[in-house]
């Protein structure tokens, strides 16, 4: 499986930005997939997953009311709404896939896309 993400850029704080990952390969055997967000120094923690069969999805803390996860099985792509964003929000951010998990950490994922670079500005 192979992932590309893309959609970053540079927003004001209470502004809105869409991710988009892109799947292919052997997009059949996917369970699970996430994204998960790095800023400089700190350690990939995830920001929501779903299920890529049914939908479930699942949101940390931070963002649950202000970003929205789906994905489109038809075509092979996950999308991550992002609204009302926060200074606290900027990071690259990296969508994963699973083949037999929808963990909560970085290493429950076997497939990632390079990241693409979200800045919130105050």
């Amino acid at each position: 499986v192979q992932l590309q993400a893309s959609g970053g850029g540079l927003v004001q704080a209470g502004g809105s930005l869409r991710l988009s990952c892109a799947a292919s390969g052997r997009t059949f055997s996917i369970y699970g997939m996430g994204w998960f967000r790095q800023a400089p120094g700190k350690e990939r923690d995830l920001v929501a997953r779903i299920r890529w069969l049914d939908g479930t999805t699942y949101y940390t803390d931070s963002v649950k009311g202000r970003f929205t996860i789906s994905r489109d099985n038809a075509k092979n792509a996950m999308f991550l709404q992002m609204n009302s964003l926060k200074p606290e929000d900027t990071a690259a951010y990296y969508c994963a896939a699973s083949r037999f998990s929808l963990g909560s950490l970085a290493n429950s994922y076997e497939y990632w896309g390079q990241g693409t670079l979200v800045t919130v500005s105050s």
